[in-house]
């Protein structure tokens, strides 16, 4: 099946209307006279033609039809793949509300149902080449080897080994070891799906439940264990470079990049992400730029005739002492808070005088 196919027919559930799940639109030239198939008209010619023997070469590529033909076949096909395939695998994960229905996958369950829908319409429009009265049926007989296959044929075209097996020189490597042999192979399947383990390599936890399972030391089976056992492992694999480099570093490579979403306080609120680079650099800008404006605010005062020593006091403590600003409630800064000492100068008379000294001076460096 071609990518456009699958872009034109993988569709996420809308609305509820499990008869819908797939939408088709047949693209035709403005020549072309022939009348598209509606997505109901095209479900009745896909039973016609397998029934005939003839849907292999309809949906060939290049035929009229391929694009509502494709289309059909993922209306019959989805649900049966959700309830022998999808709903069981997802009830042996502990994932009950994905087994409930299409419409509750979770993202990551959502992508595999729809590789595994795309491999069984791929399967029934690639052997439907002899007379099949029962559609349903027939794609209920060959559904578990199409969508094994067709997993198969993902892991390769990553450059993964599609059935991961241990081979003998790496179980010599890992002194035949039980476990390490068993975590090996984890690594081999693991590098040739597309999941993601978080913002992790490698999915420690799962894996530190398997050691203290294999292993029976479940005090000592934790992901810290686990990374340790990963290195020893992979040491191993990399005293044959050319073997390790096509079936453990590339298809890793081509895994998609893990991301963090986005961070939340206790209170669900959007936490700011940290700056690179000096982590005390927003506070210091924030600070300069209130003295700047308590400077402007003292100045305008002092030429007006008032008392100096009693205006550097209140601005002071209007603008550092009043409500926390943005900056000051963002990690990293060391001090609870970093105006106290400011703000506390004011009651002691000597230092609020050399306050004053430097503010004037400040403020004659400006007026020359």
């Amino acid at each position: 099946m071609t990518t456009t196919d699958i872009r034109a027919h993988r569709r996420v559930l809308s609305g509820g209307n499990a008869g819908t799940i797939y939408t088709t639109r047949q693209k035709r030239s403005s020549s072309d006279t022939i009348r598209p198939l509606t997505p109901e008209r095209a479900v009745d010619r896909l039973r016609e033609l397998a029934a005939a023997g003839r849907l292999s070469d309809a949906a060939a590529e290049g035929r009229p039809d391929r694009t509502a033909l494709v289309g059909a076949a993922y209306t019959l096909v989805w649900p049966i793949v959700y309830s022998q395939v999808t709903r069981r695998f997802e009830r042996q994960r502990g994932h009950h509300g994905c087994a409930a229905g299409v419409a509750n996958l979770l993202d990551e369950c959502l992508d595999r149902f729809h590789d595994d829908v795309e491999g069984v319409v791929d399967d029934l429009l690639t052997h439907a080449h002899k007379p099949i009265l029962n559609v349903e049926a027939w794609v209920s007989s060959r559904v578990g080897a199409a969508t094994v296959n067709a997993y198969r044929r993902r892991r390769g075209s990553r450059g993964a080994l599609q059935r991961p097996r241990l081979p003998g020189w790496l179980a010599g490597e890992l002194g035949h070891d039980r476990w390490l042999g068993a975590l090996a192979v984890n690594i081999l399947v693991w590098v040739g799906v597309a999941g993601t383990a978080g913002c992790e390599l490698w999915p420690l936890d799962a894996w530190a439940q398997e050691r203290g399972a294999t292993t029976g030391d479940w005090w000592g089976s934790d992901p810290a264990a686990v990374e340790r056992d990963i290195v020893r492992v992979l040491a191993a694999m990399r005293t044959r470079p050319e073997w390790y480099e096509s079936f453990v570093e590339r298809p890793l490579g081509a895994k998609q990049t893990p991301v963090v979403a986005a961070a939340t306080d206790v209170y669900g609120e959007p936490v700011a992400p940290l700056d690179l680079g000096d982590p005390d650099r927003r506070i210091d800008g924030e600070l300069h730029r209130l003295a700047h404006n308590a400077v402007l605010v003292i100045g305008d005062r002092i030429r007006r005739g008032e008392a100096a020593e009693e205006v550097v006091a209140e601005v002071i403590r209007t603008v550092f002492g009043g409500s926390v600003t943005s900056a000051f409630d963002q990690v990293p800064h060391r001090d609870a808070d970093p105006l106290g000492g400011v703000t506390g100068a004011l009651v002691d008379r000597d230092r609020l005088a050399r306050i004053t000294s430097t503010a004037l001076s400040i403020l004659g460096e400006r007026d020359t």
